[in-house]
């Protein structure tokens, strides 16, 4: 293997993409199509609730892994359930939100830890969401979170490393003051990826890859501008492309 290649295999594995579908069938085409191309399948709440655990099964016999983006926010106990439930179908990251409490994130990685412990399991990577991308500082205002949109997505980044989580879910705005307050071996897994001339949708605090890989992401997840292209699988390598433009 290249070194031009080596890298982008390291590239290749930074992309998930979002099977932001309705059906197991629907979700199989792109896997097909996409599964040399990414390094990983988000499900999220829409497949899930319309196919239930066995699509987790369906992407991991395609031999790809999944990050399932189902976001637990809940009492201590049925949010530890939940993640103890994730961890048994065998999913490689699953999130729960960071403004659930640090009790919350603790008991979830202490049931995570144990069941791991006594079912010989391999435990999943455990990210914490801050502030949905979809959110903006006046977004937050409203809900009555006064302050900076940043020092609100760094406090919680600093209860869920404290709390024992992996790592968060934060936009590319977020990236280089997550990295200061919590150390490069804290992961960061960053939405609101939109490649150049792209939609932004629904999402507020965006980037492209290249710029969210050298702020310091560790992931980016990527869907319409991939889903939606004439030749999806052409617009991933792109992006795998991108993401090694940041690399470099």
């Amino acid at each position: 293997m290249t070194a031009s290649s080596e890298i982008y295999e390291v590239a290749r594995r930074k992309l998930i993409f979002a099977l932001d579908v309705g059906t197991i069938a629907e979700a199989d085409e792109l896997i097909t199509l996409l599964g040399d191309s990414v390094g990983m399948f988000k499900v999220g709440k829409q497949l899930f609730m319309s196919s239930g655990p066995p699509v987790i099964e369906h992407v991991k016999e395609r031999g790809s892994e999944v990050f399932l983006d189902l976001k637990f926010h809940d009492i201590p106990r049925t949010v530890a359930r939940a993640a103890m439930e994730a961890t048994r179908l065998g999913v490689s990251i699953f999130n729960l939100h960071a403004s659930g409490s640090a009790a919350m994130m603790r008991e979830a990685v202490r049931s995570v830890d144990r069941v791991c412990r006594t079912e010989k399991l391999e435990r999943p990577r455990m990210l914490a969401v801050t502030v949905l991308t979809s959110i903006d500082a006046s977004d937050l205002r409203a809900i009555g979170v006064d302050g900076e949109l940043d020092d609100q997505v760094v406090r919680l980044a600093l209860l869920a490393r404290d709390s024992g989580m992996d790592g968060v879910v934060a936009s590319p705005r977020e990236i280089a003051a997550i990295r200061e307050a919590c150390g490069r071996d804290f992961i960061v897994l960053t939405p609101g990826i939109r490649p150049a001339g792209s939609d932004k949708g629904d999402q507020k605090r965006t980037a492209g890859p290249a710029d969210a890989i050298r702020r310091g992401a560790d992931y980016v997840v990527v869907g319409r501008p991939i889903r939606d292209a004439g030749d999806p699988r052409a617009a991933a390598r792109q992006i795998v492309e991108e993401i090694v433009e940041g690399l470099s």
